[in-house]
């Protein structure tokens, strides 16, 4: 599989981005789309990555800035990604799976894409930006400590609280998928 995007793939791509960008100013509020651009024209490869969020529902947007200058891309969908959801946590939690298998996992579909999954502290961050997972929830980067014991974490936002909850990793249900963050 080819991770790089043809001319025409890049061009819509950076058409959705600086629209879905003007369009929600008010999470990022310093930020020009400018310096964007500057960014993702200086590291077209991740560009890929941004365009496996775009095409599995994520709609990502720019959150943040680091202070190395890295732009924070993350799925900023009001719901889990739509193609992105039926998903138990990791490899292990699928591989131990008897039956009903589902299709793949969280972490594995995330470093396939390039991404990786929100921390909790991330999901609550993302959550002062806008209302996301008001119907879904999503899986979030699991502490080992919880993880080894067969658990893995999820987040989503109910009454307009952010609720951190825990299921077994082997879990899967059509209303649970993940976000993604990437620094380009």
């Amino acid at each position: 599989m080819s991770r790089t995007l043809t001319d025409a793939e890049r061009q819509l791509l950076m058409q959705t981005l600086k629209q879905r960008f003007e369009q929600n100013r008010s999470r990022h509020d310093n930020i020009s789309w400018e310096q964007v651009a500057d960014r993702l024209e200086t590291h077209p490869a991740q560009l890929w990555s941004l365009n496996e969020m775009e095409k599995t529902g994520g709609e990502p947007d720019v959150i943040g800035i680091q202070k190395n200058g890295a732009v924070v891309f993350c799925d900023c969908a009001a719901e889990s990604p739509k193609d992105r959801r039926s998903l138990c946590y990791d490899r292990e939690a699928l591989d131990a799976r008897k039956a009903n298998k589902p299709k793949d996992s969280a972490i594995d579909v995330a470093e396939r894409m390039g991404i990786e999954l929100l921390t909790e502290t991330q999901y609550r961050s993302l959550q002062q930006l806008g209302q996301f997972d008001t119907k879904t929830s999503s899986w979030v980067k699991t502490p080992d400590d919880v993880r080894q014991r067969g658990g893995a974490l999820f987040c989503d936002r109910r009454y307009d609280m952010v609720f951190l909850y825990h299921n077994g990793a082997d879990s899967y249900y059509a209303a649970r998928g993940f976000r993604g963050i990437l620094e380009i």
